[in-house]
């Protein structure tokens, strides 16, 4: 499913009015009618249920000012809150207000403190609350008064349902501007908001509704959209296929590079991952010293020992002999548990100049990256990061907050930058591309806030690629797949104590509800 910024939605709305001849009141009036109906599925109509409207001058306003007329007309009982003076209403907003005031729906202003208390007994009297205070058009922050109502609903302990996007959220970003409504249910039309896909907004919306407003999609597709929501749809012709005559090696060789005294466990967890999403074989690249933990936990895999200078640590004196490994596999993974030095980079960017076969980096190949970043410009081959946020703000040279602040674009601008697939790890991860495409992972919980997720996830996506699949499909599918091993592993076990371990175990389960 496609997303729009708030710029894109601005945009259809007026060529849909200017060359469709769709005029903006019949959307408004479409939108009201969507949320009508949603209220009618989840609230149905009560003697106590009184609902309350808070509308604001716009036309997320007007929206919500459309609706009372079909709730009242539809007898619940209702009472209108204008966060606004009624004479800064204009246009669609100011026709549908002038329309309720004459059907003789009760509405009130909340302009000053000295409305607080009305607002504070209607609150405390209501079933269910109506947020149309601010669409998608907000730019600074909410303050005064608007902060005060924005409080007051939140603190009421009533359930919200929020018209197009929560009032105070960023539109484009989904970061909070000030203060946001929390809502249970966010009804938004015609096409999700790119802020509506990430956090913190995607937690405040609550249950995400989208509602065909009767916007012809001829005009969606006039736009260039590169903003996406995956679902299974999505995913299900991007997993390899399996057929009858085929045999180990039809299936691919995964190298994974990994390893160091204390952090045997990460290569394994990647190599379980790699198996388990189907890859024929996996080899695992680890320090000669510590080989025989590798053989023993994972025997399904190849051990590779390469020299560590006796240390536990790869030394860059393994160099020729992984290169020469490399060249003879259909993917080579970086970095899970590899630790950090001098010789760490040494391989990693001799990996990027010369390997042919696509590359996934995580983890310690990204932190020896951290500074010197420029020589990912010079691979031969495709390139798939799976930076956390932590590791994509050294990427950057920025802060973490930078980072989670506007994800997409710090995944979109790094891709193109680099010329590389950006996999921006997190509650919904963000894939990138070089082109500027990016897609939202829906799927996952906070189970997998867990040591060794990650590295799963890196196995995953070299599996997929040793089968066949394209990085940037890889990418997509593993990190959707991935986060439903999740769920499934918390519809089972609930989410405290789900180990990485149980989400590689899942992912033969989450590939066979989807193909």
């Amino acid at each position: 499913m496609k997303a729009v910024t708030p710029e894109q939605m601005n945009e259809i709305d007026r060529l849909t009015a200017s060359e469709i001849g769709i005029p903006r009141i019949v959307l408004m009036e479409n939108a009201a009618l969507a949320v009508f109906r949603e209220i009618g599925k989840s609230f149905p109509l009560r003697a106590d249920r009184k609902i309350l409207l808070f509308a604001g001058k716009g036309n997320n306003g007007g929206d919500a000012l459309a609706l009372a007329r079909h709730l009242f007309n539809a007898h619940y009982s209702v009472q209108v809150f204008l966060t606004f003076t009624a004479e800064a209403f204009e246009g669609d907003a100011a026709l549908n207000l002038a329309i309720i005031e004459k059907m003789g729906i009760e509405v009130s202003c909340l302009t000053d403190d000295s409305h607080l208390e009305k607002l504070h007994l209607a609150l405390s009297s209501c079933g269910l609350i109506i947020d149309g205070i601010f669409g998608t058009g907000l730019k600074g922050e909410v303050t005064g008064m608007h902060r005060k109502i924005i409080d007051a609903i939140n603190g009421s302990g009533k359930t919200v349902l929020s018209i197009d996007i929560p009032s105070g959220i960023c539109g484009a970003t989904g970061g909070i501007l000030g203060v946001c409504v929390r809502a249970a249910k966010t009804v938004t039309f015609c096409l999700p908001k790119t802020g509506l896909l990430v956090n913190p907004a995607s937690e405040k919306a609550g249950k995400l509704i989208v509602a065909d407003i009767g916007i012809p999609e001829k005009i969606i597709d006039r736009l260039q959209i590169q903003t996406h929501l995956l679902d299974k749809a999505d995913i299900a012709p991007l997993v390899p296929a399996r057929w009858a005559d085929s045999n180990k090696g039809s299936y691919g060789r995964a190298f994974i590079i990994t390893g160091s005294t204390g952090m045997t466990g990460a290569g394994c967890l990647a190599g379980r991952a790699a198996l388990r999403s189907g890859a024929g074989l996996a080899y695992l690249g680890v320090p000669a010293t510590l080989a025989s933990i590798y053989g023993t936990v994972l025997v399904e895999a190849v051990t590779i020992p390469l020299d560590d200078a006796q240390c536990g640590s790869l030394s860059s004196r393994s160099l020729p002999y992984i290169l020469e490994r490399a060249s003879g596999m259909s993917v080579v993974a970086v970095g899970p548990g590899l630790g950090g030095g001098d010789d760490i980079f040494e391989i990693v960017s001799a990996l990027i100049r010369n390997s042919k076969k696509p590359l996934v980096l995580d983890a310690d190949a990204l932190n020896a990256l951290s500074g010197n970043t420029a020589v990912l410009k010079e691979s031969l081959a495709e390139i798939v990061i799976t930076p956390h946020p932590g590791e994509m703000a050294r990427l950057m040279g920025v802060t973490v907050q930078a980072v989670l602040s506007d994800r997409l674009s710090a995944a979109r601008n790094f891709a193109a930058l680099f010329g590389v697939i950006v996999v921006l790890k997190g509650d919904r991860t963000v894939i990138a591309t070089s082109d500027g495409s990016v897609f939202v992972n829906p799927t996952g919980n906070p189970g997998m806030a867990t040591a060794g997720s990650g590295d799963v996830l890196t196995g995953f996506i070299a599996g997929l690629i040793a089968q066949g699949a394209t990085p940037l499909d890889a990418a997509k599918a593993a990190v959707f797949l991935h986060g439903m091993a999740a769920d499934l592993c918390a519809q089972r076990m609930g989410e405290h104590g789900i180990m990485a371990g149980d989400i590689a175990e899942e992912i033969p389960y989450a590939i066979k509800q989807i193909i």
